[in-house]
């Protein structure tokens, strides 16, 4: 599959679009964050 075709998803910390990974794959319903910093800085602190 092309990236071009994969969904995407914007981070509630930076607010950047991030797309769809394959560690991801059983629970992109559920994820977030586009990072391990952004899950980190849940507070709302733009980085």
């Amino acid at each position: 599959m092309k990236k071009s075709h994969l969904p995407t998803k914007i981070c509630i910390v930076c607010l950047k679009p991030f797309t769809w990974r394959k560690k991801w794959e059983k629970n992109w319903n559920e994820v977030k964050y586009c990072s391990e910093r952004c899950k980190r800085n849940k507070n709302g602190k733009r980085s």
